[in-house]
């Protein structure tokens, strides 16, 4: 994949980032599940938030390319950090792409200066992978919505500010009649639980918000009535190339950890790096980020040139997720007891991979999604 200067001088810039600010923090955010602003508020100032936003609406007019490639370069530093970039670019797009310029000019600089935190609220207890199962309702009280249900492990919502609500507005007719909405979540009968404890990227907050009888002005709808459900998937591909660009960064973080410690460590009057097992497996591990790194970025690209790029990505989000497991594992192996012990950067990177099969669809639903695209479109496309 041949780059531009453009996404050369960026990606170096959030390497340098990555390697300067964030990756020496990596460890104590781990330990704390401390939310970083001060880390973020730096990004924002590098318009390392809503990448893709254009420039005559506050942002810096990047492709997708681009944001696949600071999503590698941030998660190379901490997958959680990286996790609030993506987090951002998909509202942002959502923003771009169906907001009105009064919703635009209300949130859209505050989100990018990460002023205002958001959340992306859909999960709900019976409707994860299958979206059509949410219960949340919007019902029309005059000129006014009143918002109804709860949602879980949604990302942010601990400390959010804004949330984009998928709720049902007309539950008669499927996922005809699901809306999204702009909701101040600091609002009369909004409520949050408690924060979630996970067992990777820890300092990206999640847990549950409650909605009992929100009153939204007519304002707050995105877009058209009924449209949510489409509105929601226009982005999935853009956040699929995301968090399997994410996934490639724990995978190269994980070479170099593993690479490094190779050529310390010593066994038998050698270093572990002359063994031909250890050589086999820092191989498979740079072949296999590699190939997830030109998948990601082929996806992006086709993205970017107008393409169908529905099964590159599912493919990319996939390969990249299974890559991160298999590989921040074999980094593990390289270091042998040393890599089972908290404090050494492998044993998070392996607890950090693991969602990257889960979250952005099931890597088993995207394999549905390739095989559904093979067989209506044919191998060859």
């Amino acid at each position: 994949m041949f780059l531009s200067e453009t996404h050369e001088q960026v990606r170096d810039m959030t390497r340098h980032f990555a390697t300067n600010v964030i990756r020496p923090l990596a460890e104590e955010l781990d330990r704390d599940s401390r939310f970083p602003i001060e880390v973020y508020d730096q990004m924002a100032e590098l318009g390392l938030f809503g990448i893709g936003v254009p420039e005559d609406m506050g942002g810096p007019g990047f492709d997708t390319v681009t944001y696949a490639l600071v999503m590698e370069e941030l998660s190379r530093g901490y997958a959680s950090i990286a996790d609030q970039c993506g987090l951002v670019e998909l509202i942002s797009t959502l923003l771009v792409r169906h907001g009105s310029d009064t919703q635009r000019d209300a949130w859209m600089g505050n989100i990018l200066s990460a002023k205002a935190k958001v959340a992306y609220c859909i999960t709900e207890s019976e409707a994860g992978t299958d979206v059509s199962g949410i219960r949340t309702t919007a019902i029309r009280d005059g000129d006014d919505w009143v918002l109804n249900g709860g949602k879980i492990w949604i990302h942010n919502a601990p400390i959010a500010d804004v949330g984009f609500v998928l709720a049902r507005t007309d539950p008669a007719l499927g996922r005809h009649g699901m809306s999204i909405f702009i909701v101040d979540l600091h609002s009369q009968g909004v409520s949050r639980g408690p924060k979630e404890i996970k067992m990777g990227q820890r300092a990206s907050q999640v847990g549950p918000l409650s909605f009992d009888d929100v009153r939204l002005p007519a304002s707050a709808l995105l877009g058209e009535e009924g449209r949510g459900f489409h509105m929601m998937m226009s982005v999935l591909d853009k956040g699929r190339v995301g968090i399997g660009a994410l996934a490639v960064g724990i995978g190269q973080a994980g070479l170099e950890a593993a690479t490094e410690y190779a050529q310390q460590r010593r066994q038998f009057g050698k270093t572990i790096a002359e063994f031909q097992g250890v050589q086999w497996l820092l191989a498979d591990i740079a072949k296999d980020v590699e190939a997830a790194r030109l998948l990601v970025c082929s996806a992006a690209h086709k993205i970017d040139q107008g393409l169908d790029a529905t099964k590159a990505c599912s493919m990319a989000k996939c390969f990249a997720g299974d890559m991160a497991v298999t590989r921040s594992g074999d980094a593990v192996q390289v270091f042998g007891g040393s890599g089972y012990i908290r404090g050494f950067e492998v044993e998070r990177l392996y607890r950090d991979a693991k969602i990257c099969q889960i979250y952005e669809g099931t890597n088993q639903i995207q394999r549905m999604i390739i095989a559904r695209e093979l067989l209506t479109k044919g191998a060859n496309q």
